[in-house]
């Protein structure tokens, strides 16, 4: 689907839609209908006349989804029927819909049928409902499942991408380790998480911009020599940003959810995270390494004919927001 079509924005606009109903509602049978909103106005965007990945990623994403909605729907007319309170099978379908471990399994395999653009708007803007869900039914016993879904959603979001030379599948694996930080502010009952996604959302539009104008989808591909040099270090420092290094803009939200947790007194989830992002940074830093130092020498002379605007676009995103992220976030 092309940007910009008459078709694109119909589709944007209404899930964007779904997900303001969804965190805006003052019952859970709006909340569902908002999330259904948005499922519904997702589907058209992931499918392609010109890939057929793309449809049985659609189908898969559907199905998925659709499961996650009927047992929302379950648990909430549990809620009125019986007056229990189902919380935790309300956070087990929020966690579905996330794509948070251990119900993560979806995520790398329909990410991979998709275009860049698709996988951008699954990996933020699909994670903001469920989360602002899921911080509305915090209590003491739902915080600790938060808290042990977090370390699970650092380890296997981690681990699952040493061994990754699919893009797409790597950044799925990154967008789940990324979560484990989200929700580990919301278990405590912080709205830290609101500046993560922030800070997250800006970083993935620019790696995936780079990526896309590059037309990278494996690891090799980011051995291309007619990509420039300037394109290559600026996706060194952008993803030295998604990894959550200083002084870049990726280190602030990190550094706030890991002082709030040692505050609390939650050591043992402020170690998993810290070393689940040192494990994110060694892959990234193997893409980095491999972006920078494999070019053939008979083809290396196209460097200097690349088109630098990708990079120049993206390298706005690294430093300029930093000092008025410092000022939103408590020190």
């Amino acid at each position: 689907m092309l940007l910009f079509s008459p078709s694109f924005i119909l589709f944007s606009s209404t899930l964007m839609m779904g997900t303001f109903i969804s965190i805006s509602s003052s019952s859970w049978f709006v909340a569902w209908l908002g999330l259904e909103l948005n499922l519904l106005s997702f589907i058209p965007l992931i499918t392609s006349k010109r890939n057929t990945f793309s449809s049985e990623a659609a189908l898969k994403y559907f199905l998925v989804q659709t499961l996650g909605s009927a047992t929302l729907l379950a648990s909430v007319s549990m809620l009125f029927l019986f007056k229990t309170s189902p919380n935790i099978l309300i956070l087990c379908s929020l966690t579905l819909k996330m794509g948070a471990a251990p119900l993560h399994f979806w995520l790398p395999t329909i990410m991979q049928g998709m275009s860049w653009q698709n996988c951008l708007i699954l990996m933020t803007v699909q994670k903001v409902a469920p989360i602002v869900l899921t911080s509305y039914i915090l209590s003491p016993q739902t915080s600790f499942i938060v808290m042990m879904i977090s370390m699970l959603s650092a380890l296997l979001g981690g681990i699952g991408g040493l061994n990754q030379t699919l893009l797409r599948k790597l950044m799925a694996y990154s967008s789940i380790n990324h979560m484990a930080w989200m929700l580990a502010a919301i278990s405590m009952n912080t709205n830290l998480w609101v500046h993560y996604i922030f800070a997250y959302i800006i970083i993935s539009i620019s790696l995936v911009n780079l990526l896309n104008f590059n037309q990278a989808y494996h690891i090799k591909h980011l051995a291309n020599p007619s990509c420039s040099q300037l394109n290559k270090i600026v996706m060194f420092l952008t993803l030295f940003s998604l990894g959550g290094l200083p002084p870049f803009l990726g280190f602030l939200p990190k550094m706030s959810v890991v002082k709030d947790l040692i505050n609390q007194g939650l050591l043992l989830l402020a170690f998993v995270l810290t070393m689940s992002a040192l494990i994110t940074l060694f892959y990234y830093v193997r893409l980095s390494i491999t972006a920078l130092t494999l070019a053939t020498p008979k083809t290396s002379q196209n460097i200097n004919y690349a088109d630098h605007k990708a990079s120049t676009a993206t390298l706005l995103n690294l430093l300029p927001i930093l000092f008025p992220m410092t000022l939103m976030i408590p020190i």
